[in-house]
C-alpha cells in the first residue's frame, strides 16, 4: 500500500497528541494517588468518634464499644487502616458505610442520578447565559449592556453560594413579607408524588431553587471569558474585510467572531464540569437535595470515614479527569498549541 503525503504530514500531529495525552494521563494519575492519600488523612484529623456517634442513644458497655470499633475496623493501627483503605480502592471497593451498613458504592449509585439531574441543568443553563451575554457584551465593549451584565455577573460570583442559597430560600420558599412562598423548601420531589408528566413538574418546582442558585455563581466564568474572546476577535482582520463587504453586523457576529471565540469557552466547560459536581455539595445541603452534596453532609455529621471517603473521592477524581479531557481538548483543537 502506498502512503500518500497528507498522511506523511499527520503522522507527526498524531504522535504528537498521543504523547500530550500520555503525559497528561500520567499527571492525572499521580493527582488521584497524591488525592488518595490525602482523602484517608484528612477526615482523620476531623473531631468526633464514630462509633460513639452511631451508639448515641444506646446504652452501650464499653466492651460493646470496643467490638463496634473492632467490627469496624477502627481498632486497628493507622497505617494499617491505611493500606486497607488504598487496597480496597485500587480494587475499586469504598467499603462499607458506617451509619447505612451498606456498600459506599450503593449509596453513591443511588444518588448520583439527583446530583447529574441538577448539576447537568444548571451546567447547561449557566453555559448558555454566559456565552450569549458574553457575544453580546464583547461585540459592544463600554456599552450599557456589557456595563450591566458584567457587573451583575461578578456580585452574582463574589457572593457565597451558602449564603445566596439561603437568601432564595428564605424570600423564595418560606416567603417574606409580600412575596408568598412559591417554591417547596427541600426534597427533589413531593412525598405524594404524582405519576407521569405532572411528576415531572413536581420534580422541576423542586429543582428551581437550586438550579438558579449553582447557575448564579457559575454563569459570570462563561460570560467573562467569552466577552474577552469575542472582543479579542472584534479586532482581526476578517471581521474588517466582512464589514467591508456589507455584511450586517448580527451575521458577522454569530457566523464568524463567536464560532472564532468559542475555543477557550468550550475549555473551561469540560474544567468545570468537575467542579460544578463538587459545588453542588453546599447547594444539595441547604436545599436537602438527596444527591451526592447531602450524602457527603450527612457523613460528615457522624462521621462515617468509608462514606466521607468514597464521596470526596468521587467528587475530586470527577475534577481531575475533567481537567484532563479539557487540555487534552485544547491541544487537539487549537492548531497553535499542537504546533508549539
Amino acid at each position: 500500500m502506498t502512503t500518500t503525503v497528507e498522511e506523511l504530514e499527520q503522522t507527526p500531529v498524531r504522535h504528537g497528541l498521543l504523547r500530550y495525552a500520555a503525559t497528561k494521563a500520567g499527571g492525572a494519575l499521580l493527582s488521584i494517588a497524591m488525592v488518595i492519600v490525602a482523602t484517608f488523612f484528612l477526615f482523620r484529623m476531623l473531631p468526633g468518634d464514630p462509633v460513639r456517634a452511631l451508639a448515641q442513644g444506646r446504652n452501650m458497655t464499653p466492651e460493646q464499644l470496643d467490638l463496634e470499633r473492632a467490627r469496624l475496623g477502627l481498632d486497628k493501627s493507622i497505617p494499617e487502616q491505611f493500606l486497607h483503605f488504598v487496597g480496597q480502592t485500587l480494587r475499586f471497593d469504598l467499603g462499607v458505610s458506617y451509619e447505612y451498613k451498606r456498600p459506599v458504592l450503593d449509596l453513591i449509585g443511588e444518588r448520583i442520578g439527583s446530583t447529574l439531574l441538577l448539576t447537568g441543568t444548571a451546567l447547561v443553563l449557566a453555559v448558555s447565559l454566559g456565552l450569549w451575554q458574553g457575544a453580546r457584551a464583547g461585540w459592544k465593549p463600554g456599552s450599557r449592556f456589557d456595563k450591566v451584565s458584567t457587573a451583575i455577573s461578578l456580585v452574582l460570583w463574589s457572593v457565597p453560594t451558602f449564603w445566596l442559597g439561603l437568601l432564595l430560600l428564605m424570600v423564595f420558599a418560606a416567603g417574606i413579607g409580600p412575596i408568598p412562598g412559591m417554591f417547596p423548601t427541600r426534597g427533589s420531589s413531593s412525598v405524594d408524588k404524582p405519576d407521569g408528566f405532572a411528576g415531572v413538574l413536581d420534580v422541576g418546582q423542586h429543582m428551581v431553587l437550586p438550579c438558579l442558585t449553582l447557575v448564579a455563581v457559575v454563569y459570570a466564568q462563561y460570560l467573562l471569558v467569552m466577552r474577552s474572546s469575542v472582543i479579542d476577535e472584534v479586532g482581526q482582520d476578517y471581521i474588517t474585510t466582512a464589514r467591508a463587504k456589507g455584511l450586517r453586523d448580527d451575521d458577522i457576529r454569530r457566523k464568524h467572531a463567536v464560532p472564532n471565540a468559542l475555543l477557550p469557552t468550550v475549555t473551561l466547560v469540560f474544567m468545570r464540569i468537575g467542579f460544578v459536581v463538587g459545588g453542588a455539595v453546599t447547594v444539595e445541603a441547604i436545599f436537602s437535595w438527596p444527591g451526592l452534596g447531602q450524602l457527603f453532609y450527612e457523613a460528615i455529621r457522624v462521621p462515617d470515614f468509608t462514606l466521607m471517603q468514597g464521596t470526596f473521592l468521587l467528587i475530586t477524581v470527577s475534577v481531575i479527569l475533567m481537567n484532563t479531557l479539557a487540555d487534552v481538548v485544547y491541544h487537539l483543537l487549537d492548531p497553535r498549541v499542537r504546533s508549539a
